[in-house]
């Protein structure tokens, strides 16, 4: 039987609303995406501007080839610490988990670590072609070998990804962050040890974070309709967790922050020079997202589901890959000098 032409209209309108979100989470993916990999690549000159500070040769690729490094490392690494928190909750329907990016994820990271490892060989200068690479001097230098680690540890965590066990891929990626705490202190500076352990500490939480929420909020949006229990159960468990993470980042950051700028000279950099200028606003981009998670906190243990939850949560993964971004950005520019 043919429908009639009122019926019609009325049955364009819902399948043109039942399209309306899909596409529009899409573009908003995509515009959200490209204003991301502007950071890196306006940033410099932006944080640089009247500091009298020179950026390095190739800062703007330099630090788009981070950033896609660390969102790799916050998208592997997250969907396993998040699975192991969804195998704790009782009753979880773990066979209605969403589906895993990681077999594709790290292959951006090898990429990007490949980019970076071409650069090292190179010199540190951006390469103009094969004859300006020196592979084999990789293996003589620290800074070489460094990124030849997480070259080969995004590689294995690929193909980890794609093993029986896929949360195997969490050991590669673990030494992927263990050679860029290293990279970040050159053994030329001070207490070298002591940064680099800070850093690891600041970028495991940061990865657990960002990259453990994305893929709770996925499963959150799978088990509404069949386990929503189980949801807010996963989420709370997240957000305890969270916790300790934001207080470990906020603890070493600190630190970090007073190795590089002592007290005195705090005010001045950070308004004066490049690294300050961009650390100022991560900082604030950091306050934002703490904000959005106390709200989801109180949300959560106000309603006792996670519903109202999902709202500022899903608003604190989007500033946290922000923040991704700007911390790929601050890797790239000069350290501020010691006054």
């Amino acid at each position: 039987m043919r429908p009639s032409t009122t019926e019609l209209p009325a049955r364009a309108g819902a399948d043109a609303a039942a399209r309306g979100p899909g596409a529009g989470r899409a573009l908003a993916v995509l515009a959200l995406v490209a204003a991301g990999a502007l950071i890196p690549m306006l940033g410099p000159g932006v944080a640089l501007h009247g500091t009298g500070e020179a950026a390095a040769p190739g800062v703007r690729g330099i630090a788009l080839l981070r950033a896609v490094l660390f969102g790799a490392l916050c998208v592997q690494a997250g969907e396993g610490f998040a699975v192991l928190l969804a195998r704790r909750v009782a009753g979880a329907p773990l066979e209605l988990l969403p589906r895993r990016w990681s077999p594709y994820v790290p292959w951006a990271g090898f990429a990007a670590a490949l980019g970076l490892a071409a650069v090292v060989a190179s010199g540190n200068l951006v390469p103009h072609g094969l004859d300006d690479l020196d592979v084999g001097g990789l293996y003589g230098t620290r800074e070489g070998a460094l990124a030849l680690v997480e070259v080969n540890g995004f590689l294995a965590a690929a193909l980890c990804a794609r093993s029986r066990r896929p949360d195997s891929a969490l050991l590669p990626l673990a030494a992927v962050v263990v050679a860029e705490a290293l990279r970040a202190h050159p053994t030329y500076e001070s207490t070298e040890l002591f940064g680099s352990a800070l850093t690891l500490v600041h970028l495991t939480c940061a990865v657990l974070w960002t990259g453990g929420l994305l893929y709770v909020l996925r499963t959150l949006r799978v088990w509404r309709a069949v386990a929503p229990g189980a949801g807010t159960e996963l989420l709370s468990r997240y957000a305890r967790v969270a916790a300790v993470l934001l207080a470990a980042i906020t603890a070493t950051g600190t630190v970090s922050t007073l190795r590089r700028m002592p007290p005195g000279t705090v005010l001045g950099q950070l308004t004066d020079t490049a690294y300050g200028r961009t650390l100022l606003a991560k900082l604030l981009l950091v306050a934002v997202v703490a904000a959005l998670a106390l709200a989801a906190r109180l949300r959560l243990r106000g309603r006792g589901d996670g519903t109202r939850a999902c709202v500022p949560a899903r608003a604190e993964v989007w500033v946290l890959a922000v923040v991704v971004v700007v911390s790929a950005l601050l890797t790239a520019l000069p350290v501020p000098i010691r006054w």
